[in-house]
């Protein structure tokens, strides 16, 4: 059997997650080997480190930045662009993913893809026109309550609050046009987020698939933001919807590698027993036996107070949760005395990845100039 590992107080100085102070930027071995263990330069030894030290964390803030195209490369630095385009930040253990809708306004999907991965948003405001309203509707309708305001070619605030009241964004912190200034300010909060190593007993992960491809070398690799619980390497995991199983290869985390992937954490994730090409957006990792697969609901609906009129049967929804944004007809309505919060019975083109009791956003896409119509309760 090999030394016993430091005592716990020994270890507060290497780990935030441990003893919640800064660590050094390399940590200092707990014991030195070789001609001259004590360190002259350029002198070979080996540095023995304890093994909680490769369980290291990473705290990751996800955040969408809504306005004008390009606004957020003057922020971070480019990564995946499709039409969602990603920007990475990092500084130590701490790293910010924000997330762009490069396809918006012309598509409503990526606008709902962007808000969806995000804990806070940051909403650029050029003009009070209707991508305003709609980034404010989605917001209000994800419950994004975390985020800033910035009004640039000279809006007052007081054209702005007025249409805002009663929303998520009241909350939201107005500040300057100034992209250094919001980078340091992110990095500042994600340094402030806390984030222990799981514990072997922490499961019932899932993570929804936004890219796929083939790397040579490697096989099939995913990207996807972590929606909850934990994934480990070496696990086999659930493909939904469907009956497919793949293994966990490899995780890395902004170009880091780790042995396991949380809730909110931004992962690339290499598989085996799975081809690129058996995958879509939208499909889902899991080792959570909670999350269920339906091609038919029945759920309540609650509408936006901006809606003008009933649902009604035969219509032609999306339903965005997570990394879907899948057609639904309406089977049938059940308004009762409001109808503003109407039973529905719908009728999905591929069957729904999903958390009983998580909410999606219902946006009907035809025949209306509000895209946005409201929310939906899974069952």
């Amino acid at each position: 059997m090999g030394p016993r590992p430091p005592p716990l107080e020994s270890l507060k100085r290497f780990w935030p997650e441990i003893g919640g102070l800064d660590p050094p930027t390399h940590p200092p071995p707990l014991k030195e080997e070789g001609p001259s263990a004590g360190g002259s330069p350029g002198t070979h030894r080996k540095a023995y480190y304890h093994p909680a030290y490769f369980g290291r964390s990473m705290a990751n803030l996800n955040v969408a930045i809504l306005g004008p195209q390009g606004y957020a490369k003057e922020v971070g630095k480019k990564g995946t662009s499709t039409d969602i385009t990603f920007y990475n930040l990092k500084r130590g253990e701490s790293t910010v993913t924000i997330v762009e809708p490069t396809r918006y306004p012309e598509r409503l999907a990526p606008l709902f893809f962007a808000a969806s991965l995000a804990k806070k948003a940051v909403l650029v405001v050029d003009a009070i026109d209707a991508a305003f309203g709609e980034g404010v509707i989605m917001l209000q309708a994800l419950g994004i309550r975390e985020g800033y305001i910035i009004l640039r070619n000279y809006l007052d605030p007081g054209r702005v609050n007025p249409v805002i009241k009663g929303t998520v964004l009241a909350e939201y912190e107005q500040i300057d046009d100034d992209p250094i200034a919001l980078r340091e300010r992110l990095l500042d909060e994600a340094d402030k987020l806390q984030e222990a190593t799981p514990s072997p007993e922490e499961r019932g992960g899932a993570i929804p698939v936004d890219h796929f491809f083939n790397v040579r070398g490697i096989g099939t690799v995913v990207l996807g933001t972590m929606a909850e619980g934990v994934i480990r390497k070496h696990e086999t995991l659930r493909v939904l919807p469907g009956d497919r199983t793949a293994q966990v290869r490899s995780i890395q985390k902004h170009d880091d590698d780790f042995d396991w992937a949380r809730a909110g954490d931004r992962a690339g994730i290499a598989l085996k027993n799975i081809e690129a090409d058996e995958l879509d957006r939208g499909d889902v990792l899991a080792s959570d036996e909670a999350l269920r697969s339906e091609s038919s609901l029945s759920a309540r609906a609650e509408l936006i107070r901006y809606w003008p009129a009933p649902l009604k049967e035969g219509m032609v929804l999306h339903i965005g949760h997570w990394m879907q944004f899948l057609p639904a007809r309406v089977a049938s309505v059940e308004a009762g005395e409001d109808w503003r919060r109407p039973l529905l019975k719908l009728e999905l083109e591929k069957p729904l990845v999903y958390r009983p009791g998580d909410r999606a956003v219902i946006c009907p896409l035809e025949g209306s100039k509000l895209r946005i119509a409201g929310i939906l309760e899974l069952p």
